[in-house]
């Protein structure tokens, strides 16, 4: 398998269906269903791409973001917000705690953010 990702969606069918098209794609696909399951994943696996969702249980993802991105160990991770949350200051509040990018999944197909995601990981 190709590189690591970890995934953190609620949302069973969106996650599957991204864990599917991406490791399709050549990557390791790790899911994770809550914001606390996102963490303990991420400092486990210590992936190469952090995909996450922002309305999560137990954790939300800027939680989940503040803990990666004040974490020597796991900082230099990129996270990418994949969220249905479209409003500017969400946008604003997850890129000013670290985010690489704030992407709107109803706004993007599974090969647009497999499209976008390939340059990054290949950095």
């Amino acid at each position: 398998m190709g590189k690591k990702i970890v995934l953190a969606d609620d949302e069973k069918f969106i996650a599957i269906a991204y864990k599917d098209g991406l490791s399709r794609a050549g990557y390791s696909v790790i899911v994770a269903q809550d914001g606390q399951e996102a963490l303990e994943k991420i400092q486990a696996e210590k992936p190469d791409l952090i995909l996450l969702d922002l309305i999560m249980p137990k954790m939300t993802g800027f939680e989940v973001l503040k803990a990666v991105k004040s974490d020597p160990a796991l900082q230099s991770i990129p996270v990418i917000i994949l969220s249905n949350l479209s409003q500017a200051t969400d946008k604003d509040e997850a890129i000013k705690n670290g985010a690489t990018d704030f992407l709107v999944k109803s706004d993007l197909s599974l090969q647009e953010i497999i499209d976008y995601i390939k340059p990054i990981l290949e950095k």
